[in-house]
């Protein structure tokens, strides 16, 4: 067996020989700028949301994720010796501190200025174990809002949300989990009512669709300017229409309720998982129930379901067991109200199977799911009577709501995704 000083020897060599590797590379390396470079325009070319960048301990290769339709796949493995040369350039590129590693920092990368194309990325690095570093890149989709017609809505959620935000004054809420597509929501709506007589003020962090005829603000909670801070000068500057961002807090919520009751229209997220509990939600966080059950116009909950790919999608006869399992799903005595579709052997659902074109996962692109609770006068006074949740989820759903479920399985129906992927993203 080799002596202890021998072995002291073998790692100081071996110490050595990674601190030499990882020192050759540095984050201006030519190489390590075009690596930085194509990952960022490959995923943006993919339609990815995120970049993940995952470094690993000893030498192990720095694993390269990206969130394609709300699904993270490996993209590709960076050799260990880059670890750091990666990290430090991108921190480079995003104004950040490059010594400090130990600290969570976030920033924001403006991709026009080094590799050409117009793209924008919102920067969060985060220490993790054996002292390696992971950054995760959000790209950010500028563009035009969607139409309100096109985000999938069913008709009668149309008609309704459609009459609701044309209302002069009141609160409406789009709740879901982060990027389940309601900043797209929001704008879509504010750009159907986006009309020369109505001045519409929005605070987003950050501003990611923008909109000629909005007045949008960049909320800055560093100096102050938080969701709360933007609100009061926005009812000092002659609002008909409010987007806020979120209502994260006490603060913001009640201004967004005491100015729906002052005679605006106001909009705005929360991070909630259905409508009837986003109500439980804020008056537990303190809100006056009187108050907020004659603000409340609407809640919309939303979530992105990944749609069959167009080019290779099947269309199966539908077996009776398959049936059976989507009208246990959506309820019996509902689907046999609402959706009127009895089986037959002509009845014909769709089916993955998996091409070029969608990467061989049979999927491609997304489409909304919702469930609208809307604040009829008896919901309004479950509301002032701070009911509990499932009082007003059955309240909501004799209103004529659809859960989230249901309208997925209503979107199975007509080809457009299968059960497994409606699962993924609801339970009720």
């Amino acid at each position: 067996m080799a002596g202890i000083d021998e072995i002291l020897a073998d790692l100081k060599e071996e110490e050595k020989s990674i601190e030499e590797a990882q020192s050759t590379v540095g984050e201006e390396d030519s190489a390590v700028v075009k690596l930085v470079n194509k990952i960022i325009l490959d995923a943006h070319h993919r339609g990815a949301s995120d970049i993940h960048i995952e470094p690993y301990t000893g030498r192990q290769d720095t694993e390269v994720r990206i969130r394609v339709d709300g699904s993270c796949m490996v993209y590709q493995k960076i050799p260990w010796a880059f670890r750091s040369a990666v990290t430090s350039r991108l921190k480079i590129m995003a104004d950040l501190d490059i010594a400090e590693r130990r600290k969570p920092q976030d920033g924001k990368i403006a991709f026009k200025k080094f590799g050409g194309a117009d793209i924008e990325l919102r920067v969060a690095t985060i220490p993790t174990a054996g002292g390696m570093e992971d950054i995760v890149l959000r790209i950010l989709q500028a563009g035009e809002p969607i139409p309100l017609d096109r985000i999938g809505f069913s008709h009668r959620n149309f008609e309704n949300f459609v009459s609701l935000v044309s209302q002069p004054y009141g609160l409406i809420f789009v709740c879901g989990p982060t990027g389940s597509g309601k900043t797209t929501t929001l704008h879509s709506a504010l750009s159907y009512i986006n009309k020369p007589d109505t001045k519409i003020w929005t605070a987003e962090d950050p501003v990611e669709i923008t909109q000629r005829g909005l007045r949008q603000v960049q909320v800055h909670p560093k100096i102050g300017l938080d969701f709360a801070a933007a609100m009061r000068s926005f009812l000092r500057a002659d609002p008909d229409v409010i987007m806020v961002g979120e209502m994260r807090d006490r603060e913001t919520t009640s201004i967004g309720i005491e100015a729906s009751l002052t005679g605006h229209l106001v909009l705005s997220t929360l991070h909630t998982n259905s409508a009837p509990e986003s109500i439980t939600r804020l008056l537990d966080m303190g809100m006056d129930p009187f108050n907020f059950a004659d603000a409340i116009l609407c809640i919309l909950a939303q979530r992105l379901v990944r749609t069959l790919c167009r080019e290779c999608k099947q269309s199966v006869p539908a077996t009776e067991g398959a049936f059976g399992e989507l009208v246990r799903e959506y309820g019996a005595r509902e689907f046999e109200q609402n959706v009127h579709v009895p089986f037959s052997e002509d009845l014909r659902l769709g089916q993955a199977r998996g091409c070029e074109t969608c990467g061989n996962t049979g999927y491609a692109g997304r489409m909304g799911i919702h469930e609208l609770l809307v604040g009829t006068d008896t919901m309004k006074r479950l509301i002032q009577g701070k009911a509990k949740m499932e009082e007003i989820r059955q309240q909501a759903i004799s209103d004529g709501m659809t859960t989230l479920k249901q309208d997925g399985i209503e979107k199975i129906l007509q080809g457009n995704t299968d059960l497994l992927q409606v699962r993924k993203v609801c339970i009720k």
